[in-house]
């Protein structure tokens, strides 16, 4: 298991740094015109993982705000996962070609989990699967439809699969700063082997607090945006949290 990480968020729809509403496309607040400036902002703050989602990518089903990924990693040196219409091998490839140190593949792993399990043995650690759920339910094409595939039934046939995380969202938590959805996300983590990532709905130290309690040791780390963007949420105190935990 890797250390325990606090991943900041970059959403990016028409090239600027976003936040949803439960994956709202039609409640989208602008935070930033420069993702590649909010990116140095959280290298700056010690952050040591970036987490970016191509918005329009995914619901295009191929990459749509790749200049503002490219100007994220050449104006930064921390490793960055990225997700977001990212459907085929050929995609793949190409980010992982471009220095994104590991991809996140959420629709393709419902239609596609051949596909998601050869690029998990051709990439070994830098093939995540992204799980966003409703109500239980896998969510797809951007979250705008939801299939007939229980979040927990997707992660299992990744087992042994060599996918090196889950990125589990409860969408009804993402973006409404409720606080994650722990208790989920905990049995997600311990109904498989593959480390976990909590996503959707981090509201202040409390979370960061609970991401490092006994009981979630096995998930791998969370992912925080609005908090953050919204002030609720201190860097400093949050990365010395994990540091700690770390040094511990």
């Amino acid at each position: 298991m890797a250390p325990v990480r606090l991943f900041p968020a970059i959403d990016l729809k028409e090239g600027r740094c976003v936040r949803l509403r439960q994956g709202d496309m039609a409640q989208a607040t602008v935070y930033a015109d420069d993702p590649a400036a909010q990116a140095r902002a959280f290298e700056t703050q010690g952050f040591d993982y970036l987490h970016v989602v191509d918005l329009d990518g995914a619901f295009a089903g191929k990459p749509v705000n790749a200049a503002a990924v490219e100007a994220i990693r050449a104006a930064t040196s921390f490793p960055v996962q990225l997700g977001g219409g990212i459907r085929d091998m050929r995609t793949v490839e190409g980010w992982l070609g471009k220095g994104v140190s590991r991809v996140i593949i959420g629709t393709a792993a419902v239609r596609d989990p051949d596909f998601v399990k050869s690029a998990a043995r051709a990439f070994p650690g830098q093939v995540a699967v992204g799980i966003d759920a409703r109500d239980g339910w896998v969510a797809v094409e951007g979250w705008a439809e939801t299939s007939s595939l229980a979040a927990h039934d997707l992660a299992r046939r990744f087992e042994d699969a060599g996918v090196a995380a889950i990125v589990y969202t409860n969408i009804a938590r993402d973006g409404m700063l409720t606080g994650i959805d722990w208790d989920g996300t905990i049995a997600l983590a311990d109904a498989v082997s593959i480390p976990v990532i909590a996503s959707g709905g981090l509201a202040s130290l409390d979370d960061v607090r609970q991401l490092l309690s006994p009981r979630a040791r096995k998930l791998e780390g969370a992912i925080t945006g609005k908090a953050l963007y919204d002030g609720r949420l201190d860097p400093a105190e949050a990365i010395a949290l994990v540091r700690g935990a770390r040094a511990a």
